[in-house]
Order: structure tokens, then C-alpha cells, then sequence
């Protein structure tokens, strides 16, 4: 291994505290880092620092000769011209296009975007991916990528990971990232940097293996409160229950971890939750019965039938744009269906954790404190019941934030003061709408806490596939206009996706069909249509029947229930071979 950058006793501070202090440490060939730690305690300022764009006001950095450093901020530094100008510069078309890395780069982030397109007209997260496209497109010895994961769906979460552990030969190159994404961490992370109270602690392998570390840290000192202490261990039980490779890299004793969470139960009780959630719901919750819904007259959902029952705790996948955000919208009755019907049920009370921050933006200028001492319910956890004050508590917010403005407020700490809200206001039904975004490790960890004991209908979307495999016990997902249950949860939705084609400019498109393969694959696709189109006709009569049917009749219902088993199953195989057809379709 060979020397890249070092620093030595850097310091650094703003006019309210010191950040960094006394702080010494380096980066090798071959490293592959992962940094955590509280928002706020430096992480992306001490990234900068060792990238060189941001000066320390005491100590050194260090850089071999020759090194290239290649950095992402956060900061939007994209200038004049198109997407394909940005990531390609003048390169000549027949040069670029002969760059298997540029082709990768391209089919891999900037699935949906117009490659011709003026960046004036795109968003702030398709700015954010053509940025980071640009970056992995030109070589590097080191890259320095602040929240890359950021407006990144789970199949380019994962893409990013295989390019990254690909990217180099190993031994070769280094790499340093800030990401809350705790799954991206695992797959690429061979040590782990934690910042907190102005220095850094090292840690071997990925985010398991950290939290592993950072428990039996936390035993050793009795520094740590134990609350916290209670989290890590209940974050820890998760994380050696779930697949083996999530702990695959400790190199430390697993037996003393086994010891350490033996009398550690599961992260939730889900049959005394789901109990509760039947009490306060009754039967029914809400049922959508072959719904539609569009826009400006194009169709983003068709023919939807799910029927959500009380207690579940369902995570919802699917690409950008796919209509995850219009099928919550059908739930919580923001949105009327344009075909088919949504039923909800009496008792049915739905809250929402909006992206917008919606239930703070009339208390801008209030103080915590004044905000939750006007509130006089509580949050019930089993038999016990929390005031707003202890759920606060419990959500990591600390004492000395309480007289703070809510205005002045990070986007983290405002985010798990929504959530107080929204539990304080007793739903049945929670929807949180991409909940993982301003917030770090330490807060998701803290969220997912509460989470475990809301006794109602959980519904999550998420790109962050470590929280919907965390906090959900089913997954759907949103493909093609429809509604697909996964059975095999998040790795069944990405082998669905791998069967998808990727939008990329043509010049790196492969060779197409002929005329008469691509008449046939038109004739099949027309058929698969109408053949999807009766099984729907179909399956919504023996919904009709069955809810009309005798409810004594055990036999016939049973009968009537098999048959739209077996249409189902027949519609997710049509369905599946309509996307591969569609998909060779699209190759000119």
C-alpha cells in the first residue's frame, strides 16, 4: 500500500465551535472508507479538507505527487450546456461512444434523462446524477463522494456499488464517502471513519461490522448513556439476524458478539402488533379494487388491487417517476382513482410524512419547546403512554435543541420533529414518503426504534433498501403502471428491473431487430394486451361475486378466491413477458 493524502493535527472551527481538532489520519491505495457520524459533527468538512477545496485553520494536508482526487460535493457546480456536454465535454461522438466506461456511466445513472437536454431544464436530483456521472466518467486515483446515494433509486444505489468495487484493481486507488445510506456502506466499505466531539474513530469493515465495533466500544468506556447504548444493541440484534453477509467483513471474534445480544429479543413483537392494529382498526383498511389513476390524460397506475389489511408494514419499490408517489396518493385519498374505486374504512385515520415538511411551516419562528408544550396528547408504546417531551426523548432530539427555533433547525432535526407530529396526531394508517432524506445513521437508527412500536398499517417508499428491509415484512413494487407483490423481497424487485432496458443516447444502443422479428414481437405484444385486458375484466367480475357471494358458503368462496389466485399468477407471468417484449421494442 502505498501513501495518498494525510493530515496532520488539523484543526478547523466556525465562530460558535470548534469542529475538527488535533486531528491526524491518512489514506492509502486500496483503501475503500465509509465516514458517519451525527449531522453537523464535520463529516463533509473534514472531506473537503483532505480533497483540498477547503483550507484547515491550523495543521497540514499532505497529497503524493501526481495523485488525482476527484470530488462530488453537495454544491451544484454544473455549468452552461447539455447533459451529454457535461459528462462527455468535446470529445468526438465515435470516441466517447467507444468507451465502455462512459457507456456503463450513462445506461447506469441517467436512466429517464434526455441526454440532449439543457441542464437549465432539469431538476435538482437529475442535476445531482449528471454531476456525479460526469465525476466517474474521467479517471482518478482517489474519489471523495459526499451522499452519492442521494436522488438514487435502489437499482442505481446498487449499480454504483458494483461500478465503485469494480473501478479499481485491488489494492489500487481509494475511496472516501459520506452517506446515511447504510446498505451502499456494507457493500462497499472496508473501514469505516466516525466523527464525533472534534475527532475520528477508525473502525475495520463495513457498517456491520462498525456497529459491532462501536457497541463493545461503548461497553468498555461507559461513556455512552444508556439509551443509546439500548439502540446499538437492538441496531446490532438486526444486523446478526439478517443475511450472512452482513457480517462478512468483521475481523474481530463473532462468539463475543453473539454473547453480547443473547438475551436481545427480535427488533418488533409483530403478533401483538398486529393485535393492536386490529383493534383499532376492525376489518377493514383501505382496499384498492382495480384502480387507475393519470395525468394530463396518460395513464401512470392501471388496474391496481391491493387490499391492505390492518398491521401491515409493507415497503414500497420502484424506479423515479414509476407512480409510487400517485399510488400513495390513492391511499390516503388525495387523489381521486380515474378508473376502478378506492374503500376505506370507518375507523381509518391516514397521516403522511410528506418530503416537504408540511407540519412545520407554520411554526417557522416558534421555539421547540413552545411548540411541543401546546400539545396535550400522547404516543401509546404497549401499555404505556409517552407525552410529546419523552417521544422527543426517544427520537435521539437533545435538551439543549428544545429552545432552539424551529427555522434554525437542520433538515435532520426538523425531520424527526415532523414525525413527533405526525404520531402525536394518532394514525392508524402511517405513510412515510422517502423518510431516510437530512438524516443520518445515529437519527435512522433512532426512527427505526419508534417505528417498531407504531400499532397500526405501515406503509414505507424508500431507495433505502437497509430501512424497507429493516422496518416492513412485505414489498411490493411498481412496475410498468401495475402493482406487483415480491414475494423475495428487494432482490426479486432488482431481478425484475435487470430485465428492463436502460435508456442511453443511440450511439451506444446495440444493434436492433429486423422488420419481420420486430412485426411479430408487435403482433405478441398486442396479443399479451388483450389477454391481460380479460383476465382483468375477469378478476374484477369474481371480486363482484365474491363480495355478493354467500359468506356462509365456505366451498364456493374458496372456489371463487382459487380462481382469482390463479389469474393473478397468470397476469404476473404476462406481465413479465409484456416487459422483456416492450423492452426489445425500444432497440432501434
Amino acid at each position: 500500500m502505498a501513501h495518498l493524502v494525510g493530515a496532520e493535527r488539523i484543526r478547523f472551527e466556525t465562530p460558535t465551535r470548534v469542529v475538527l481538532d488535533e486531528l491526524s489520519l491518512g489514506l492509502e491505495t486500496g483503501d475503500r472508507i465509509g465516514v458517519v457520524g451525527r449531522n453537523g459533527e464535520g463529516k463533509s468538512t473534514l472531506m473537503r479538507i483532505l480533497a483540498g477545496t477547503r483550507e484547515p485553520d491550523a495543521g497540514r494536508v499532505t497529497t503524493r505527487n501526481g495523485v488525482r482526487i476527484g470530488v462530488l460535493d453537495q454544491e451544484d457546480r454544473l455549468g452552461p450546456g447539455t447533459v451529454l456536454d457535461s459528462i462527455v465535454g468535446h470529445r468526438a461522438e465515435h470516441e466517447w461512444a467507444g468507451d465502455r466506461r462512459v457507456r456503463e456511466v450513462l445506461s447506469g445513472l441517467l436512466h429517464g434523462v434526455d441526454p440532449d437536454a439543457d441542464l437549465d431544464s432539469l431538476s435538482g436530483g437529475q442535476r445531482r446524477r449528471v454531476a456525479l456521472a460526469a465525476l466517474l466518467t474521467t479517471d482518478h486515483d482517489v474519489l471523495m463522494l459526499d451522499e452519492p446515494t442521494n436522488h438514487l433509486d435502489i437499482e442505481g444505489v446498487r449499480w454504483l456499488a458494483a461500478h465503485l468495487n469494480a473501478r479499481w484493481a485491488a489494492g489500487q486507488g481509494a475511496l472516501v464517502t459520506v452517506s446515511h445510506d447504510r446498505w451502499f456502506l456494507d457493500a462497499v466499505c472496508t473501514r469505516m471513519w466516525e466523527v464525533h466531539d472534534r475527532t475520528v474513530d477508525a473502525f475495520e469493515g463495513g457498517y456491520a461490522a462498525y456497529v459491532l465495533q462501536r457497541l463493545e466500544r461503548d461497553r468498555q468506556s461507559r461513556s455512552m448513556e444508556e439509551r443509546r447504548q439500548n439502540l446499538m444493541r437492538k441496531e446490532l440484534a438486526w444486523l446478526r439476524r439478517g443475511p450472512p453477509a452482513r457480517t462478512s467483513k468483521p475481523k474481530f471474534r463473532i462468539e463475543a458478539a453473539n454473547e453480547l445480544i443473547a438475551d436481545v429479543p427480535p427488533p418488533r413483537n409483530s403478533v401483538e402488533l398486529h393485535g393492536m392494529a386490529a383493534a383499532r382498526l376492525g376489518k377493514d383498511v383501505v382496499d384498492l379494487i382495480d384502480a387507475s389513476a393519470s395525468y394530463d390524460g396518460a395513464p401512470i397506475l392501471e388496474h391496481v388491487e391491493w387490499r391492505i389489511a390492518p398491521g401491515e408494514r409493507t415497503g414500497v419499490l420502484g424506479r423515479n417517476g414509476a407512480g409510487k408517489s400517485t399510488l400513495l396518493a390513492l391511499v390516503d385519498g388525495t387523489l381521486a382513482p380515474s378508473g376502478g374505486r378506492v374503500k376505506t374504512g370507518k375507523t381509518v385515520r391516514v397521516r403522511r410524512l410528506t418530503q416537504q415538511l408540511d407540519e412545520l411551516a407554520d411554526v417557522q419562528g416558534e421555539r421547540v419547546l413552545d411548540v411541543i408544550g401546546r400539545l396535550r396528547t400522547s404516543y401509546a408504546v404497549g401499555d404505556a403512554e409517552l407525552a410529546p417531551g419523552q417521544l422527543l426523548e426517544r427520537l435521539g432530539f437533545p435538551s439543549q435543541q428544545l429552545s432552539t427555533r424551529i427555522g434554525e433547525l437542520s433538515g435532520g432535526w426538523k425531520r424527526r420533529l415532523q414525525l413527533l407530529l405526525v404520531l402525536l396526531d394518532a394514525p392508524n394508517v402511517l405513510i412515510l414518503d422517502e423518510p431516510t432524506n437530512d438524516l443520518d445513521t445515529d437519527m435512522l437508527t433512532a426512527m427505526e426504534d419508534v417505528l417498531d412500536t407504531f400499532p397500526g398499517t405501515l406503509i414505507v417508499v424508500s431507495h433505502d433498501r437497509y430501512l424497507i428491509e429493516r422496518v416492513t415484512d412485505q414489498q411490493y413494487a411498481v412496475v410498468g403502471g401495475r402493482l406487483r407483490h415480491l414475494p423475495g423481497g428487494v432482490d426479486e424487485y432488482l431481478g425484475l428491473e435487470d430485465a428492463e432496458s436502460v435508456v442511453v443516447p443511440d450511439a451506444v444502443r446495440t444493434a436492433g431487430l429486423s422488420g419481420a422479428e420486430r412485426r411479430d414481437l408487435e403482433k405478441r405484444v398486442a396479443a399479451l394486451d388483450r389477454r391481460m385486458q380479460r383476465l382483468s375484466a375477469e378478476t374484477k367480475a369474481d371480486h363482484d361475486a365474491l363480495a355478493t357471494h354467500d359468506q356462509g358458503d365456505y366451498v364456493g368462496l374458496e372456489t371463487i378466491a382459487g380462481r382469482i389466485r390463479e389469474r393473478d399468477a397468470e397476469r404476473e407471468g404476462l406481465e413479465l413477458e409484456w416487459l422483456e417484449a416492450a423492452e426489445r421494442l425500444e432497440t432501434p
